[in-house]
């Protein structure tokens, strides 16, 4: 059974940082493309940062370019997203996600995470 346990969610001011983590267990995780997404109230989930599970390569969305990194420990079974510089748009619940092939959209992914709240104050 395929589990993935987000946290490192929290209230920050606008400028300040927060780092997610990701526990992965029931997969073999260094095959698997690992996401991020976020959804705020009203909106759709959104892509925000993958990366690919051996070989080097992220992708992020524009919004956030600059900002977030995106990481992972396959070691450790885990993946982070390291948000720096973060804004009151950036306030949602914020999703990790795994998929055997990278894809921009939420349908493109198999399993979730049950999210962890982000809020950032003006």
């Amino acid at each position: 059974q395929v589990q993935l346990v987000e946290s490192g969610g929290g209230l920050v001011q606008a400028g300040g940082s927060l780092r997610l983590s990701c526990a992965a267990s029931g997969l073999t995780f260094s095959s698997y493309v690992m996401g991020w997404f976020r959804q705020a109230p009203g909106k759709e989930r959104e892509f925000v940062a993958a990366i690919i599970g051996r070989t080097p390569g992220t992708y992020y969305a524009d919004s956030v370019k600059g900002r977030f990194t995106i990481s992972r420990d396959n070691a450790k079974n885990t993946l982070y997203l390291q948000m720096n510089s973060l804004k009151p748009e950036d306030t949602a619940v914020y999703f990790c996600a795994a998929s055997r092939s990278f894809g921009w959209g939420p349908r493109d992914y198999d399993y979730w995470g049950q999210g962890t709240q982000v809020t950032v104050s003006s």
